[in-house]
């Protein structure tokens, strides 16, 4: 009975490879731009002309090349998640930080998350601020979900103290910090991952 082989291994035996070592690598990959030779089809039809060297008329040769940022958007995913969701890069995140209050029935800890999501507007960065009526638990989760890179957690136990919690979404690492300084130690973390980025 004949075994069918896949192509690939048929075209390995078939045609030699043209590397050192004759072997076919295989590796995941995904297309985030293209460049295409278009040749003269459109430019007959434009009359895109241009003058040779030696004064004659020729038909340009057209291609076009482009980046589609749905798919840099999914490589960069693809690349940058757990199991708790995306990790985005803090040059691609869609927002830099999200302020989440415990509990926003508590008007202490709400006047301090909008003071602080205010603070952050006014400084430039990034912010949003969950004030939906969840449970705590469902909003860090979403938060994590959708990948912000930087938590800032409001709890009345933290804020009795005059602290609050930053998280760091890719490490996982927990911080307190003084209510009053965190816009600027949030600030000098983006700055930092802004500038060792990779992505």
């Amino acid at each position: 009975m004949l075994k069918l082989l896949p192509i690939c291994v048929l075209f390995r035996k078939m045609i030699p490879v043209p590397v050192a070592d004759g072997n076919v690598k295989f590796a995941r990959g995904i297309e985030v731009g293209h460049v295409f030779k278009l040749g003269t089809k459109y430019s007959k039809a434009m009359k895109a002309v241009y003058l040779d060297k030696d004064g004659q008329e020729k038909t340009m040769v057209m291609g076009c090349y482009g980046i589609g940022i749905g798919r840099t958007v999914a490589a960069c995913i693809e690349q940058n998640f757990d199991e708790n969701g995306i990790v985005w890069p803090m040059p691609l995140a869609p927002y830099q930080v999200i302020i989440t209050p415990v509990n926003i029935n508590e008007v202490e800890v709400m006047k301090a998350a909008e003071n602080i999501y205010a603070s952050m507007l006014d400084s430039g960065i990034e912010v949003i601020l969950d004030d939906r009526d969840e449970r705590a638990g469902v909003k860090f989760k979403d938060a994590d979900l959708i990948g912000v890179p930087i938590r800032i957690t409001v709890g009345q136990k933290n804020l009795a103290q005059g602290n609050v919690e930053l998280k760091i979404r890719k490490t996982g690492e927990n911080r307190l910090y003084p209510l009053q300084k965190i816009v600027q130690e949030a600030k000098v973390l983006i700055d930092q991952q802004l500038n060792s980025a990779t992505l």
